[in-house]
C-alpha cells in the first residue's frame, strides 16, 4: 500500500476541523466520568465504594452499548443516531446531579454509558469518510492525539471543577458538552462513509476479532498504569504525588508518538506494525517493575506512551483495511467495546497480584495479559485470508 508523504497541513481543512471539535465535545466528558463520579459521590453514604461501583456500571454501559448499538449504525443516518445516543447521554448524566437514590444512580450510570458508547467510532468512521486514501493514516494520529490530549485534560479539568467551584460542577460541564456535540454533529458533511446505507451484518463485524484482541491488549496496559503505579511508587518509597505528573507525561507522549507515527509510511502491514509495537510497549511496561528509583519508572513510562500510541492507531487503520466501508462505525464501535473489557479483565488480574503479592508481580501479570492476547491475535491472523 502506497502512502503519500503529504504533512499533517493537508488535514487543516474545515471540515476536519468541525470533525475535531464535536470529537473533543463528545469525549471530554466521557474521559471527565470516572474522576466525577467520585468528588459527586464522596459526601454521600458508601463514599469511593460507591463511586468504584458506579465507574464499574458505567463501563459496563459503554461495553454493552458500543457492542450492540453500533450493530444498528446506519451510515445514511449517523449523524442524527449519534445525536439522540448523546442527548439520552446527557439526561443521564443530568440525573445523576440530581439524585442520591443508590438504584436511580446506578440506573443513570448505565445509560450515561451505553447512550453516547457509539460516537468514538462513528466519529471516527466518518473522519475517515472526509479524506482521501493518502491521508487515512495521518487522519487516524490526529485523532488519536485528540484522544490523548483530551485524557491528559480531564482529570485537572474535574478537579479543579470541584474543588474550586462546586461537587456537581464538572457534571454540568459535561452535560454541557454532550449538548454542545449532539448539535454539532448536524454541522459535520456527508463524507462517502455516511453515503452508504443499511446496518453492518453482525458476522462482518465479528470476523474481525483478532484485530479487537489487539485493542483489548492495547488498554490492559493503560490499566498498568493507572492502576498499578501508584502502589508500585508507595512500593518503591517515591512519593504519591508524582503520580498525577507521570500519567500527564504518559499522555503526553502517547499524542507526541501518534502524531510522529503519522508523518511517514513504515515497512510491513498496519497488523504488523501494530502486533511488534504492542510488545515493545508490553516489554517497556514491564520494565517499570525493574527500576528502582524514579527517574527508571519515568523513562519507561514515558517510552510506553511513545509506542502505545502507534498501536492505537495501527489498529485503527487493520480494522479499516479489513471490513467494508459500510461496517466501519460498527466495527470501531465493537472495538472500543472489546478496548472496555481488555481494561477490566487487566483491572481484576492486577487487583488479584496486588492482594497476593505485590505492585511488582501486578505489573508483571498485567503484561501477561498483553502478552497472550497478543499472541492469539496473531496466531488468528495468521489463519485468516488477507
Amino acid at each position: 500500500m502506497t502512502i503519500s508523504a503529504a504533512g499533517y497541513r493537508d488535514l487543516a481543512n474545515r471540515d476536519v476541523l468541525a470533525c475535531a471539535v464535536v470529537t473533543v465535545a463528545a469525549k471530554l466528558p466521557m474521559s471527565m466520568t470516572p474522576l466525577m463520579m467520585v468528588f459527586l459521590t464522596r459526601g454521600l453514604p458508601g463514599g469511593y465504594v460507591l463511586a468504584a461501583s458506579l465507574v464499574a456500571v458505567y463501563v459496563l454501559g459503554e461495553i454493552l452499548g458500543a457492542a450492540l448499538l453500533g450493530l444498528f449504525l446506519d451510515p445514511s443516518r449517523m449523524r442524527g443516531q449519534l445525536s439522540i445516543g448523546l442527548v439520552v447521554g446527557a439526561g443521564a448524566f443530568t440525573t445523576l446531579a440530581l439524585t442520591q437514590n443508590v438504584t436511580v444512580l446506578a440506573v443513570a450510570a448505565f445509560i450515561a454509558g451505553a447512550g453516547p458508547s457509539t460516537t468514538p467510532g462513528g466519529l471516527r468512521a466518518m473522519l475517515l469518510g472526509l479524506v482521501p486514501d493518502s491521508l487515512v493514516p495521518k487522519a487516524m494520529g490526529f485523532d488519536a492525539m485528540i484522544t490523548q490530549v483530551v485524557w491528559a485534560v480531564a482529570p485537572a479539568l474535574v478537579t479543579v471543577l470541584a474543588l474550586s467551584v462546586d461537587r456537581r460542577a464538572p457534571v454540568v460541564v459535561s452535560v454541557s458538552l454532550v449538548v454542545v456535540a449532539a448539535w454539532l454533529v448536524f454541522i459535520l458533511p456527508r463524507g462517502h462513509v455516511t453515503s452508504r446505507s443499511g446496518t453492518a451484518k453482525p458476522r462482518v463485524v465479528a470476523s474481525a476479532w483478532p484485530i479487537y484482541l489487539v485493542s483489548a491488549a492495547a488498554l490492559a496496559q493503560l490499566a498498568v498504569a493507572e492502576l498499578v503505579l501508584p502502589a508500585l511508587l508507595e512500593h518503591r518509597g517515591i512519593g504519591i504525588g508524582w503520580i498525577g505528573p507521570l500519567l500527564m507525561g504518559f499522555a503526553a507522549c502517547s499524542a507526541l508518538g501518534a502524531v510522529l507515527y503519522g508523518l511517514r509510511p513504515w515497512p510491513g502491514t498496519f497488523r504488523t506494525q501494530g502486533l511488534v509495537l504492542l510488545v515493545v510497549t508490553a516489554t517497556c511496561v514491564g520494565a517499570l517493575a525493574l527500576f528502582p528509583n524514579l527517574p527508571g519508572i519515568a523513562g519507561a513510562l514515558l517510552a510506553a506512551g511513545l509506542f502505545q500510541s502507534g498501536v492505537l492507531v495501527t489498529r485503527s487503520l487493520a480494522l479499516r483495511e479489513r471490513l467494508p466501508v459500510g461496517a466501519h462505525a460498527a466495527g470501531f464501535s465493537m472495538m472500543y467495546a472489546v478496548t472496555g473489557a481488555g481494561y477490566g479483565l487487566t483491572a481484576v488480574v492486577v487487583a488479584w497480584a496486588m492482594d497476593a503479592g505485590s505492585p511488582v508481580w501486578a505489573v508483571f501479570g498485567g503484561v501477561a495479559v498483553t502478552l497472550v492476547l497478543t499472541a492469539v491475535s496473531a496466531a488468528a491472523e495468521r489463519r485468516q485470508p488477507r
